[in-house]
């Protein structure tokens, strides 16, 4: 059993001295049937742009603090002590900087036990304790609350999650031992593993109550008075607090090993086995049905150690920064006073990319939004998709009644193009064809205003050629969505050499606006997304040609850890798409990219693949079989994988120089966000790195050693 009043947790004190601390500032509330509760308020001193956080001196001022409150309450001087956050917010979790900084096993095992050791606390006062959760709670934060006897949440707490997984590490303050057994098994891998690992899912408040981690729920306007009042209600015995979702014997005994089964089954299926911090959380989720808090708290300091010292966190830690701090900096952006405003959208076309356009523009712009199309029952038909996706998000709650028949009304359809000439912004979603493109801009440009902005939304053609003759070209831009419009989080925003200034803020304004991370790239085929991808692919279909089966080729990515395998996301991307992506690499850079007939034989089948109940692609069909035309030189996958890092490591090389981003994390950034590249992967440039990928390629590294994970 670990002393944890034993250990010397000075090293990491010492080495956080830049830390911005979260004090711990306690007033004695009187309660309404006497008596004294001490609130603990954490507060950063800063506004709300700087949430709290938990780096190694705000926990050694929390201690000092509950050692000061378990002692006056040994003395009868409190009845019960509660904690609660500055306005809007409780905690945004451990100092990210500080774990990272303090990245040796030693200092990682030492922040996972101070932890435990600050935290337990809140439950050994001698007096009752109380967490008043008055917003965000992320990670540590919500170790805080569970540590508590009793928790209250506000109603309109923005975001409350267990984003560990997400970031290569498991909860480990209390969380993967004490959130199973508060509310079961299932509903805790739910927490975290799985929502993490979906884009780091955040729970709503009422999730949060109705899951079993919160006792009571309170609106916002007297959130903390009537926390207090309920606490003073548990303390005096009128208030009865029943937990009905702790596990019992019977769970313990057989629902919890099949569960955790279900879900390591599950994980393989769908991630693979690259990542680490998933399968770490499962086996401390599998322990903790022992219900021994000492032996659990014991094994997330070993595990958190380990995952904290090894190069899949500080890869992590690389992605997360980026998605945080570089996406909302966009590297190469003009003034943002420059942009101009957008009041009308209008969208040509009326397919269904144009359709998920104009409804992403009416529900995050609320503006007037128009689709055109050849025919009006074209344009019925998109129409038609966009007021069935409104329904279904009204009925999912995601819309409200007020908001939905807001955007019905904000979008509207017609053949006559005329309608385009109040637009300030026009985007075309048209076939991916250089001749409609242009076809379409010509058609357009002289209705339009002169101030009006034209967008294209190519995937791999050049946004000049597109603009070709324009009479106005320094109002266009390639503004590049991924599919499903709705979810991928990247919008590339194309810049050609006639586009100014005030053209580029509008686009990165309405990206913004759109929820969208925005990079800036140069006029280059494939962008950067469609072009490196194009390498993948074309390594996934040579090594097919060459007569590798196909389910080789399909794992032989999978230590990078993608979301899926290159046969996997063909088959998403669509056949004929990839086939005309490859096509487009092909004729740009002839000597580089692979050209396969057997992609376009595949193309013409209707299911070349066989695929499993999760999706994952099995093998090729017997269509599949038929089609294709096929080598007797297998390789293996170890050889595929070096082939592809080595392709993706001299292809972002030439990107660089060539000027397509402003530096690698440029790249990074839009693999990230626009092809789902693994956070604890890090992005592809620190990756490459650490395989020796870059050095083989052109004899450097992008990063230097330390920014590349290497120890």
């Amino acid at each position: 059993m670990t002393d944890y009043r034993s250990i010397d947790f000075s090293p990491i004190i010492d080495a956080s001295a830049d830390e911005v601390v979260t004090a711990s500032h306690v007033r004695d509330v009187a309660l309404p049937s006497g008596g004294v509760l001490a609130l603990i308020t954490l507060d950063n001193g800063r506004d709300h742009t700087r949430p709290n956080t938990l780096g190694p001196r705000t926990l050694d001022g929390l201690r000092i603090v509950l050692d000061e409150l378990a002692a006056r309450a040994a003395a009868g001087e409190i009845a019960a002590v509660g904690i609660t956050g500055k306005p809007f917010i409780f905690a945004a979790g451990a100092d990210l900087s500080k774990v990272s900084s303090l990245a040796s096993e030693q200092n990682a095992r030492l922040m996972a036990q101070f932890g435990h050791h600050v935290l337990g606390k809140l439950g050994t006062l001698g007096v009752p304790s109380f967490a008043f959760v008055n917003g965000l709670a992320l990670g540590g934060a919500m170790e805080i609350a569970l540590h508590c006897d009793y928790r209250t949440l506000d109603s309109s707490a923005a975001a409350l999650a267990f984003p560990e997984v997400f970031l290569g590490i498991i909860p480990g303050w209390g969380g993967a031992t004490l959130v199973p057994n508060l509310i079961g098994i299932e509903k805790a891998l739910e927490v975290v593993v799985s929502n993490p690992l979906k884009n780091n899912r955040m729970l709503k408040p009422q999730q949060a109550l109705e899951l079993g981690l919160f006792d009571r729920m309170f609106g916002s306007a007297s959130f903390l008075e009537r926390s207090i009042a309920w606490a003073d209600g548990v303390l005096t015995g009128a208030v009865a607090v029943e937990r009905t979702h702790v596990p019992g014997k019977l769970e313990r005994l057989t629902k919890w090993p099949a569960a955790i089964k279900i879900a390591r089954d599950t994980l393989k299926a769908r991630i693979g086995t690259a990542a680490r911090a998933p399968y770490v959380a499962l086996d401390l989720l599998s322990a903790a049905k022992d219900n021994d808090l000492v032996r659990g708290f014991e094994r997330e300091d070993e595990a958190l150690a380990e995952l904290i010292s090894g190069d899949q966190f500080a890869a992590s830690i690389y992605a997360f920064d980026l998605v945080q701090k570089r996406a909302k900096r966009p590297a190469g952006a003009p003034d943002r006073e420059l942009a101009k405003p957008v009041k009308k959208v209008g969208v040509i076309g009326a397919g269904l990319m144009a359709s998920q356009f104009a409804l992403l523009f009416a529900r995050k712009l609320r503006v007037p939004v128009l689709i055109t199309d050849l025919d009006q029952g074209r344009v019925d038909k998109g129409l038609d998709y966009i007021r069935g996706e409104i329904d279904t998000m009204e009925a999912k709650g995601r819309l409200s009644a007020d908001d939905a028949n807001q955007v019905r009304a904000l979008v509207s359809g017609t053949t006559d193009k005329a309608a385009y000439a109040d637009c300030d912004w026009v985007i075309e979603a048209v076939f991916e064809e250089l001749g409609v493109k242009q076809q379409v801009f010509a058609e357009i440009e002289p209705i339009i205003s002169e101030t009006a902005i034209l967008a294209t939304n190519t995937s791999s053609l050049s946004v000049a050629e597109i603009g070709a003759n324009l009479a106005h070209p320094e109002r266009l831009v390639g503004f590049h969505f991924f599919n499903p419009v709705a979810v991928m989080p990247l919008i590339e925003v194309v810049k050609v050499p006639t586009t100014d200034d005030a053209s580029l803020a509008t686009a990165m304004a309405v990206a913004k606006k759109l929820g969208k991370s925005a990079v800036i790239t140069a006029d280059r085929p494939g962008f950067v997304v469609n072009r490196l991808l194009a390498k993948v692919m074309g390594e996934a279909a040579r090594a097919l040609d060459e007569g590798t089966p196909l389910p080789v080729v399909e794992r032989a990515l999978a230590p990078i850890g993608l979301p899926m395998g290159p046969f996997e996301l063909i088959d998403l991307v669509g056949w004929k798409v990839a086939a005309h992506v490859q096509d487009t690499m092909v004729h740009a850079f002839p000597e580089r990219f692979y050209a396969s007939e057997n992609l376009h034989r595949l193309a013409e089948v209707d299911a070349p693949l066989v695929k499993s109940k999760l999706g994952k692609v099995e093998d090729l069909s017997k269509a599949g079989r038929k089609a294709v035309r096929l080598g007797s030189r297998a390789v293996d996958e170890a050889e595929i994988l070096r082939r592809v890092e080595d392709e993706l490591a001299r292809e972002i090389g030439l990107m660089l120089d060539e000027g397509v981003v402003a530096a690698a994390e440029d790249i990074d950034l839009c693999l990230i966000l626009g092809a789902g590249w693994p956070f604890q992967a890090g992005g592809a440039t620190p990756y490459l790195d650490r395989v020796g990928a870059s050095e083989r390629s052109f004899g450097r590294a992008f990063h230097e050693p330390r920014v590349a994970g290497r120890r």
